[in-house]
């Protein structure tokens, strides 16, 4: 895991050449809400010159619903089984870079298809970072039950041993996305 991003311009832009030759296969961000997944996604995908998609906004299409709506009426499971679903259908269809739901890399089969056919990448972030992010918008429904802090490190507990099994891992901290998205850049780069 490489904590700086890169400083010779050259030397980034090779980066970005060689990742452009040597691979297809899409890259699948993974980690809590509110690490950054989407706004990182977005910036890495405009490096690599590659289409962006959010699952989250992607499954809210196919089911004609918002994300809390399906997790209020139908349940956590049934959502799980839609996701995975997009999922697949989106590294099918995409090359580029897929921002996925906190709980995506949890499942087992979800995980299993994207270590399978995809490079994924833990964003990773410290747990008060996550608190002053989610708390912009009250858009998760994981974090209307209780205390966020408390839901934030229990869910990080309970999820890192499966984001540890992403391919990449790297540090999102409270400064510029764009470094997260160069870090990135230079692990897959060390990586291939």
């Amino acid at each position: 895991m490489t904590e700086q991003p890169v400083t010779n311009h050259d030397d980034f832009a090779a980066a970005i050449d060689r990742i452009k030759r040597k691979t297809t296969r899409p890259i699948v961000l993974v980690g809590l809400m509110g690490v950054g997944k989407s706004t990182v996604g977005r910036r890495l995908a405009s490096m690599l010159s590659r289409d962006f998609v959010d699952a989250d906004d992607a499954i809210e299409e196919a089911a004609q619903r918002k994300i809390s709506e399906i997790f209020e009426e139908f349940g956590e499971a049934y959502f799980r089984d839609g996701e995975r679903r997009v999922i697949a259908r989106l590294m099918e269809e995409h090359s580029g870079v897929i921002a996925t739901g906190g709980g995506a890399f949890v499942d087992d089969q979800t995980r299993a298809l994207i270590l399978d056919k995809a490079i994924a990448v833990w964003i990773d972030c410290d747990i008060d970072t996550l608190v002053e992010r989610t708390s912009r918008r009250n858009t998760r429904p994981l974090l209307r039950t209780g205390d966020p802090k408390e839901i934030l490190t229990r869910l990080y507990n309970e999820r890192a041993p499966f984001y540890s099994q992403a391919q990449i891992r790297v540090q999102s901290m409270d400064g510029p996305h764009n470094d997260v998205a160069h870090r990135i850049i230079e692990a897959i780069d060390q990586c291939m």
